[in-house]
């Protein structure tokens, strides 16, 4: 396959986009796993198929519509979670339908032939252009920088908000630019795997590295090259079987951390009766 990469255009955007993808999801989903946002971080995900749908309906770049509708999404489910003390599964789950909901209408509204929307539902890393890729790697330097320069300030909120706040860390600016994060990190993974299957590659990836460390630094790097296996594998999965990508990388996640979790539990088991 590497000698076909090497001949395809396409190819060789699908397999930087898969690294770009991973890294994002290796940084952003640690976090996650670590602040237990994947809820939250799902809505955010499924409000970006509105922006795709805004997209098409102004004649714009699509990718930039999510951008903008994710982004909003993010500040609207943090302002949310810090100013009221509502359970915060009812506006994500208003936030989920809606996004989704404006997606369709917008999509309906569209003059000319329906736009196909699977790519942005399922994902299509086949389909990623050059200027996608300028687009993705713009918004993986932000999250990288981001994280990179505000890395203690992150640590001691995710381990400690209370205290982390005592010691004059901003814990609210935080907060909103994780959320914002989490936005951009959205729309980077969008092609790879699509927004139906964003939490896949979001989440996996940490929750497998967590068996090896639970160092953050460590966890981010051991998520992103595990996040990398992932999507190479899967892409080329994809091309081999010819299935559809997203699917194929979603699919092959699954089945890993099933088996991951399943050796895992049965060595538990194991020491527990021996120690028994």
């Amino acid at each position: 396959m590497l000698k076909t990469i090497m001949q395809y255009q396409f190819l060789q955007n699908a397999v930087i986009s898969a690294v770009l993808a991973s890294i994002a999801c290796g940084i952003i989903g640690t976090i996650i796993i670590e602040k237990r946002l994947v809820m939250m971080s799902g809505g955010i995900a499924h409000t970006a198929f509105g922006g795709i749908g805004l997209g098409f309906f102004l004649g714009i770049e699509p990718i930039i519509g999510a951008l903008v509708i994710t982004v909003g999404a993010a500040l609207g489910v943090a302002t949310i979670k810090r100013k009221t003390s509502m359970n915060t599964d009812i506006p994500i789950g208003i936030f989920w339908a809606a996004g989704m909901s404006l997606g369709v209408l917008f999509v309906a509204l569209t003059p000319g032939y329906p736009p196909d929307m699977n790519t942005y539902l399922f994902g299509d890393i086949l389909t990623v252009s050059r200027s996608n890729l300028y687009i993705i790697l713009s918004l993986d330097i932000l999250v990288a920088l981001a994280v990179i320069a505000l890395f203690q300030h992150f640590k001691a909120y995710l381990f400690d908000e209370e205290f982390s706040t005592v010691m004059g860390i901003k814990t609210t600016f935080i907060e909103y630019l994780l959320f914002i994060l989490i936005a951009l990190t959205v729309v980077v993974v969008i092609h790879v795997v699509g927004i139906i299957l964003i939490m896949a590659l979001l989440t996996a990836p940490p929750a497998i590295a967590r068996l090896f460390t639970h160092n953050l630094k460590r966890l981010m790097v051991y998520s992103i090259l595990i996040g990398i296996f992932f999507t190479l594998t899967g892409l080329w999965l994809s091309y081999t079987l010819n299935i559809p990508s997203g699917t194929a990388i979603a699919l092959f996640i699954s089945v890993v951390y099933g088996a991951v979790s399943l050796v895992r539990a049965l060595t538990q088991r194991r020491l527990r009766h021996n120690n028994g």
